[in-house]
């Protein structure tokens, strides 16, 4: 019997890694980075390191990097390329971000991508239009898979209640890099004003609010308690959700808004799409490529009222089903494997590895 190759996901403790493989797509086995110990807070994977590769590349075939690079420099991505192809191991990148959503620039970001793209044995990203994009820039393909479910499968397609008022919701999180929250919240709260039976719940973590955090923003700040005590919105201070608690809060909107203002894809919207909530959003990246939604100038206010009927409407491929869920899952997991049995089976292209480790010119 052919021993399953050996995968390493990175990083590995992430909601889109953990569901892309199936009990029923066998040959494929999964390596952690770490002991398996929870972590006690975000940390990057000791796997981007190329002395960890080095020392752990008997641990695993193929390193499929996904998430979390953005901290290291082209330096460190080109000793990392070096140390797996120099262990005779294979490199799979999947494409998430062609726009970093963690940052405001995105030329240093760009540059780490200058040295990956060219350098994986293989390509993966979730839609046509960001595969199109890599090869216009790199002039590599990439092979196009979905994005499977986020919520456990025993929690898609659950029937949602009707309520009264009607839901729109706005998280705000820690504001982060992508985040056009001041100008897409006052269009906003026009627009549910105008829309009756309707409430704005604008959701915030608490540290956002401290002037001392780092992406405070005072007048945004301002502007919430002052919409809060006119009653314009529903306003909701506190600390980060955990998976459970974030999906409660899903279930109890009736829409819910992505004022991105850059990015590429979101777990967000694939997220509301298994608990079956409608998402209004900006046209960012190629969100209406992943699944239904209703995208609309969010600086428009006409625009963003109708889009906002539309939304608290009977969006057609708004919710998933368990059973499409479920499917899709097997086609995500046999892509992969069958991604990695190819890469395994080809021989490394050396010319374009030594023109990443090298660093590109001009």
């Amino acid at each position: 019997m052919t021993a399953p190759l050996r995968a390493l996901h990175v990083p590995g403790d992430h909601d889109y890694v953990a569901h892309l493989g199936d009990d029923r797509v066998p040959g494929v086995e999964v390596v952690r980075d770490d002991d398996g110990a929870p972590a006690a807070g975000w940390r990057p994977s000791p796997a981007l390191d190329a002395a960890w590769v080095t020392a752990n590349a008997d641990r695993f075939d193929v390193l499929h990097l996904h998430f979390g690079f953005e901290g290291r420099t082209p330096e460190q991505l080109r000793a990392l390329v070096a140390a797996v192809h120099g262990a005779g191991r294979r490199l799979v990148l999947t494409v998430h971000d062609l726009q970093n959503p963690h940052l405001h620039e995105q030329a240093r970001f760009d540059e780490l991508l200058d040295v990956l793209v060219p350098a994986a044995d293989a390509l993966v990203t979730l839609t046509p239009g960001a595969a199109a994009e890599v090869r216009a820039r790199w002039g590599r393909d990439c092979v196009v898979v979905p994005h499977p479910h986020v919520a456990p499968l025993a929690e898609v397609g659950r029937p949602r209640p009707a309520r009264s008022p009607r839901v729109v919701g706005l998280h705000l999180k820690s504001l982060r890099a992508n985040l056009v929250a001041l100008p897409v919240l006052t269009v906003l709260a026009d627009a549910v004003a105008g829309s009756p039976g309707t409430v704005l719940r604008v959701d915030v973590h608490d540290e956002a609010l401290d002037p001392a955090f780092g992406r405070h923003d005072a007048e945004l700040v301002a502007w919430l308690h002052e919409a809060a005590a006119a009653g314009r919105v529903d306003l909701r201070v506190h600390g980060r959700f955990d998976d459970a608690g974030l999906r409660a809060y899903l279930r109890e909107l009736d829409v819910s808004v992505l004022a991105y203002g850059h990015g590429t894809h979101s777990g967000w919207l694939e997220l509301c799409h298994d608990l079956g909530v409608p998402v209004l959003a900006g046209r960012v990246g190629y969100l209406h490529q992943q699944q239904a939604l209703v995208e609309v100038d969010l600086h428009d206010p006409s625009a963003v009222a109708a889009g906002l009927a539309r939304a608290l409407g009977d969006l057609p491929g708004s919710a998933a089903t368990a059973a499409g869920r479920l499917a899709q899952r097997l086609d995500v997991a046999t892509a992969h494997r069958d991604l990695y049995r190819r890469v395994l089976a080809a021989a490394p292209d050396t010319e374009a590895v030594t023109e990443a480790v090298a660093g590109r010119q001009g």
